[in-house]
């Protein structure tokens, strides 16, 4: 099994493709102005959205993984992005940097390198 796509519901179709667009994902799909969806600079998995009246962000949090997290972080905020924190060394080993879409729905930029999938207390 793989995971192959997360759809998120947004309100403003135009904002949010900007938005992910700017994060430096690569719009492939755009029908009606209501769905779009992205590939991401690596790897084989999409994130799309849906234009919805009542769009109700939860509590999920959404991770994409960057290479270079400081650097990153440092064009987005040039670019206009807000950030709800900076760059920080968690205690299990990743790098992360919290930010909210224009929707409300949580987002981390992070860096784990080998530690996201084989941390030392791996099962």
């Amino acid at each position: 099994m793989d995971l192959n796509q997360v759809t998120i519901e947004v309100s403003d179709y135009q904002q949010s493709v900007a938005f992910y667009s700017g994060l430096g994902l690569r719009l492939i799909v755009s029908q009606r102005d209501e769905y779009a969806r992205f590939e991401l600079p690596s790897g084989s998995s999409t994130f799309s959205l849906h234009v919805s009246d009542h769009p109700a962000p939860g509590r999920t949090v959404i991770y994409f993984e960057v290479d270079d997290l400081d650097r990153r972080y440092q064009e987005l905020k040039g670019l206009g992005y807000l950030f709800d924190s900076e760059p920080v060394d968690q205690d299990w080993r990743w790098r992360e940097a919290y930010l909210t879409d224009p929707d409300g729905h949580r987002l981390c930029l992070f860096h784990a390198g080998p530690d996201r999938r084989f941390p030392p207390w791996r099962l």
